[in-house]
């Protein structure tokens, strides 16, 4: 065949090399037109996706988030010394990610889990929360006055963690009247028994904080709401959640009440990243041989660990692409 070629005149040689050369740029132009139109009518087929199968695409992607989540909290919780609970609170009104097409996969209450929620743990100074609403609850009804003494306690109470006012309330009150109220707002009761330590469960607080968030029940009053919010984020233990969540992504903040006592470290929040996804966290935790502060390190990577699983890049990436 080479022998053929080479016999035949020079200018047919030449137009023999154009030809081929015509060619392989021919087929080349095919092949990138065929891989064009493949890519367009993949992207077509994206975005004509019907909505009711689109639905079922989020769905299925929040349930894996869930159990992604879930799986995580059993391992973390298996020796039985912690507690946890989580619940997506949705997109602050107004924000990056309520403004989001993927607002939706993060709406109040579609992500959420817990690993021995309801079980009763020294609350430490986590119980706090529910003398801020009790305190309310007596204002509303014109049995409690602010003067500069008790807003001085009270802004202790919450930043600084002291017990003078607390205390000092419990025991005007009494503790079955505290014990009557918790009840009535439907979280774990009794917290308070005489001689004891006080306790409650990671539902209970999250169950405080949701209404404290959605201004509920004894946190209905706007000016009040401000006021405990903003001690919260004032607060002066940020070893935990805050710190955990700072990892996880910079500019996070975080409204919390934490306790501690002997080997319990407590932390309860509500979280708001900085696009305006919100979400509530609660880790009790206690054994390990904690002492002092030294259990919020591992609140610290609990919370990391839950915020990159539900709102990470890689969860970002599979729900951004279900938006397409």
């Amino acid at each position: 065949m080479l022998k053929q070629y080479q016999s035949l005149p020079h200018g047919i040689r030449n137009r023999i090399k154009v030809i081929a050369v015509l060619t392989v740029i021919l087929l080349i132009g095919i092949g990138l037109t065929h891989h064009s139109l493949s890519a367009h009518s993949a992207e077509q087929a994206s975005q004509s996706i019907s909505p009711a199968a689109r639905a079922r695409n989020v769905r299925q992607e929040q349930k894996q988030t869930r159990l992604r989540l879930q799986r995580y909290l059993n391992q973390v919780t298996a020796d039985k010394t912690a507690s946890v609970y989580f619940y997506n609170l949705g997109a602050k009104s107004g924000s990056p990610a309520a403004k989001s097409s993927s607002a939706d996969f993060y709406k109040a209450g579609s992500l959420h889990a817990s690993v021995n929620a309801h079980t009763p743990e020294i609350s430490a100074s986590t119980y706090k929360l529910f003398m801020a609403a009790f305190v309310f609850h007596e204002e509303k009804l014109g049995n409690f006055t602010w003067n500069a003494s008790n807003v001085d306690g009270f802004h202790r109470m919450i930043v600084n963690s002291d017990n003078d006012f607390s205390e000092d309330y419990l025991d005007s009150w009494g503790l079955p009247t505290l014990n009557q109220f918790i009840a009535q707002q439907g979280w774990y009761n009794p917290t308070f028994i005489a001689g004891q330590n006080s306790q409650t469960t990671a539902a209970s607080l999250a169950g405080a904080l949701y209404d404290l968030q959605t201004g509920r029940g004894a946190f209905s009053n706007a000016k009040d709401r401000k006021l405990l919010l903003t001690l919260m984020h004032q607060q002066l233990y940020r070893t935990g959640i805050p710190t955990g969540v700072q990892n996880a992504k910079s500019g996070t903040q975080v409204r919390d009440k934490v306790g501690f006592y002997a080997d319990t470290n407590n932390d309860a929040g509500i979280v708001t990243l900085p696009n305006g996804q919100q979400y509530i966290l609660v880790v009790m935790t206690h054994g390990h041989q904690q002492s002092g502060f030294s259990g919020f390190s591992r609140i610290a990577t609990i919370a990391e660990h839950v915020q990159r699983l539900v709102y990470g890049s890689s969860t970002t990436k599979r729900i951004n692409a279900l938006y397409r």
